[in-house]
């Protein structure tokens, strides 16, 4: 299964407007009976490698016997989705289901793209985990669905670990650093790799601080960088990346920090489960030795705060059948089937109640308590213009582990992050 998909999902495009097209006949009706939907067939747009096969059969099944219309399956590609997505929105015969991602949800939203799904939410979402619904509400309202969900864990080396006579895993942050502190007086491992620019990992940072990088400031968001909160995850990200020897100016993908840990010399890194698969392609003798956790927070109750990517399924607003869109949601989203595909594919389900179906699934384990105190980056069609190449919040992380202060270094960028939230979307 590709897991790079959910690294993909983090990374926030510019949208360009989308016109709002209503569906004024098929099966709009909000009461449209299950003989109403005979002879349609429903349109569902999802992402290569987000639905196995076998989920794909049984819910086609399911959904077929309760409603008498035909379901199609049509997978597209990550390479140019947004655009893709944002033009099938516009026209009169879009997709009547697509799989979004979290962080592009409220862009589609306010455009007009999307179909407003308060009625959903009350009959088969209200024990929807908080942190992982918050991406699908825009204004105020429901617009989408939260399907799956995945976060970043520790990946360590077991044998670097037992070496240095660490026995478990550390349950606060206080006792990882004490365990890359042995790392590094007892080994000749480097302790963690982290580079200076791992910028979803000092999103997750920022989340267990409480804080936000953006403020309300009149009528627009402006950078909420100076904030002491964002300071604080900082100087934590700081702490963290004084046990590593990588590049302060570079992120995890230059070079691919699971290529470097493949070589066996470090002692962990901070990743995503579907890295462990990237370590393994590169020394399939390393696979023995990996392990999982957790990233600690400051008690052992609660973990660290992490940047939950994933995805949320959408109702087209121009499609002519969304009482039919709604019954293959209440399909797809239940219980059955949101599990099968928790199970399956090893992504973090939208209830807490689900998280069941992960047991034996090293990664999944390690990944699943986070969920519950993760979040996103700033849930405004504003904000994709902050992500685009150079990311300044990535300048201000490299200014800040070469020496400036938190606040020197956000004062240095605060100007291009704002000029960058005033763009029209």
């Amino acid at each position: 299964m590709k897991r790079k998909l959910i690294a993909a999902m983090g990374i926030a495009g510019m949208m360009v407007s989308v016109a709002a097209c209503g569906g004024d006949d098929g099966d709009s009706g909000k009461n449209a009976g299950p003989d109403s939907f005979k002879g349609q067939t429903l349109t569902v747009w999802t992402m290569d490698g987000s639905a196995p096969e076998q989920w794909t059969k049984d819910v086609t099944a399911a959904f077929e016997k309760k409603t008498g219309a035909k379901l199609k399956f049509e997978i597209q590609k990550w390479d140019g989705i947004q655009q893709k997505i944002t033009t099938a929105l516009s026209e009169d015969n879009p997709p009547d289901v697509l799989e979004v991602g979290n962080t592009q949800t409220p862009a589609y939203a306010a455009t007009g793209g999307l179909a407003e799904l308060g009625d959903l939410k009350q009959q088969i979402g209200t024990d929807w985990t908080p942190s992982v619904s918050q991406s699908s509400v825009y204004d105020g309202k429901q617009y989408a669905a939260p399907w799956y969900f995945a976060n970043r864990v520790v990946i360590y080396n077991k044998k670097i670990w037992a070496k240095a006579g660490i026995k478990g895993t550390p349950k606060t942050r206080d006792q990882f650093f004490k365990d890359l502190d042995t790392i590094g007086r007892k080994t000749d491992a480097e302790p963690l790799y982290l580079p200076g620019q791992n910028w979803y990992f000092f999103d997750g940072l920022t989340i267990g601080q409480g804080a936000d990088l953006v403020k309300k400031d009149g009528g627009k968001y402006v950078s909420n960088l100076a904030d002491p909160k964002v300071a604080q995850a900082m100087e934590i990200y700081k702490k963290y990346a004084s046990y590593s020897k990588a590049p302060k100016d570079k992120d995890e993908a230059t070079p691919q920090q699971a290529q470097v840990f493949a070589k066996g010399k470090t002692g962990a890194f901070i990743g995503m489960g579907w890295e462990a698969g990237t370590a393994i392609a590169a020394n399939k003798s390393i696979e023995k030795d990996l392990g999982y956790f957790t990233i600690p927070g400051a008690t052992a109750g609660k973990p660290e705060g992490v940047f939950l990517g994933g995805s949320n399924l959408a109702v087209a607003q121009g499609s002519k059948r969304q009482a039919l869109a709604k019954e293959f949601l209440k399909i797809a989203l239940s219980d059955k089937y949101e599990g099968e595909l928790a199970k399956l594919n090893g992504v973090i389900p939208n209830k807490l109640s689900l998280e069941t179906k992960l047991k034996g699934n090293a990664v999944a384990e390690a990944a699943a308590p986070g969920a519950a105190v993760g979040g996103t980056t700033p849930l405004i069609p504003e904000w994709a213009a902050v992500e685009n190449t150079p990311n300044p919040i990535k300048s201000y992380m490299t200014s800040v582990l070469e020496g400036k202060s938190p606040a020197a270094a956000a004062k240095q960028v605060e100007g291009d992050i704002n000029k960058r939230l005033a763009q029209q979307n």
